[in-house]
């Protein structure tokens, strides 16, 4: 069966000022859909038909087939992101998940401060991550397509995508401001909450 565009799971507007309907008709309309496509044009010539999604990303990086991996990597990381994205209603981590963000961080605001840096400060393309390593909340980032799915010990929370398309439109150049907006106004916590089960990659995959 072949690889699908998911849904967003909230309207296409529904993100305001933070994150337009026009960055999100091109940036899941466009680019997340070219991944999709040019994913589903080599499983068929690579013996892949009928496994899963992360079968796929994990296998062709076992080969190091960089095509392959790039385009089903970013299918993944997509569909994770669009998760990890809600309607601003001042949402804020609650529960266990706020008691290890303070653990780890010392509170909330300064996990977010660390984030921003980490993805303002990652250069050229690629992801901020929030990671569960084991029992510990990490920030790390990825480059390009990379992605936790490939790395023992790295159990996806959240991310942010910091490749140009995901901000241009609403930020220009801006990675900052995009960063700060985004990271202080439109996170979904529950869906991080969620994510410290252990199974945040299956949210994202299909197949």
């Amino acid at each position: 069966m072949a690889f699908t565009l998911p849904d967003l799971p909230f309207a296409k507007d529904a993100l305001g000022d933070y994150m337009s309907a026009e960055t999100l008709d091109y940036h899941h309309g466009k680019h997340h859909k070219a991944y999709v496509d040019k994913t589903n044009g080599m499983v068929g010539e690579k013996g892949l038909e009928g496994v899963s999604l992360i079968e796929v990303v994990r296998a062709a990086k076992e080969k190091g087939d960089k095509g392959l991996f790039n385009n089903s990597a970013q299918i993944w990381n997509h569909s994770f992101y669009w998760q990890c994205l809600a309607a601003p209603q001042g949402q804020r981590p609650t529960g266990r998940l706020a008691e290890m963000i303070d653990d780890a961080f010392g509170s909330t605001d300064q996990l977010l401060a660390k984030l921003k840096e980490e993805a303002v400060g990652h250069f050229s393309n690629g992801w901020a991550w929030l990671v569960l390593d084991r029992d510990s909340l990490k920030i790390t980032s990825l480059h390009d397509a990379d992605t936790p799915l490939v790395y023992e010990g790295m159990r996806p929370l959240l991310t942010l995508d910091v490749w140009e398309h995901a901000y241009y439109i609403d930020y220009r150049n801006a990675r900052p401001d995009f960063a700060e907006k985004v990271l202080g106004n439109i996170v979904n916590w529950e869906f991080v909450a969620q994510n410290l089960d252990g199974n945040g990659e299956s949210r994202a995959n299909q197949g």
